[in-house]
């Protein structure tokens, strides 16, 4: 059983005992954690919805990202991730976003490849942390997932 199908099995055991639903909000997993948590057997006991919104036009309209957080912040952003988890916990009981750069491109100053923002909590809470993934565009992605996954875990627990 791989890493990432341990920390799914161990969110939904979770969820379930608190009868807590699920909401992703993604931009550089592109819907990663929304497939590896559906891709577990009845995870429609707790996983409500996913959205991927990639560009900054979708953050927007999805979530209600206010434009001023992504002009003065931009999306690779601790402000841009707790303004995701609050847009999508609007859909359901807890929430997690992802907003990053996996690479080749993307950098800017200040934010190299591998920079990550992950993001957690409810509609009155959000949490971020910010995340130095090294490796190629896959191993980013699939380290964002992990972290996700893990921080989400750990916010269920004491939710």
């Amino acid at each position: 059983m791989s890493h990432t199908s341990v920390l799914i099995n161990e969110l939904a055991t979770c969820l379930s005992a608190q009868h807590l639903t699920l909401v992703t909000a993604e931009s550089c997993t592109g819907g990663m954690i929304a497939a590896a948590c559906t891709d577990l057997p009845g995870s429609s006991r707790w996983f409500e919805c996913g959205f991927v919104t990639y560009s900054n036009r979708a953050k927007q309209r999805d979530l209600n990202v206010p434009e001023h957080i992504l002009l003065s912040h931009g999306a690779v952003s601790e402000e841009t991730v707790k303004a995701m988890v609050a847009g999508a916990a609007i859909h359901g009981d807890v929430a997690v976003a992802v907003s990053g750069i996996a690479g080749p491109g993307g950098a800017v100053e200040g934010k190299p490849v591998g920079t990550v923002w992950i993001g957690w909590g409810s509609k009155t809470e959000q949490h971020a942390c910010l995340c130095k993934f090294d490796g190629d565009r896959s191993e980013v992605r699939q380290q964002t997932l992990d972290r996700a996954l893990t921080q989400l875990i750990e916010y269920v627990k004491k939710y």
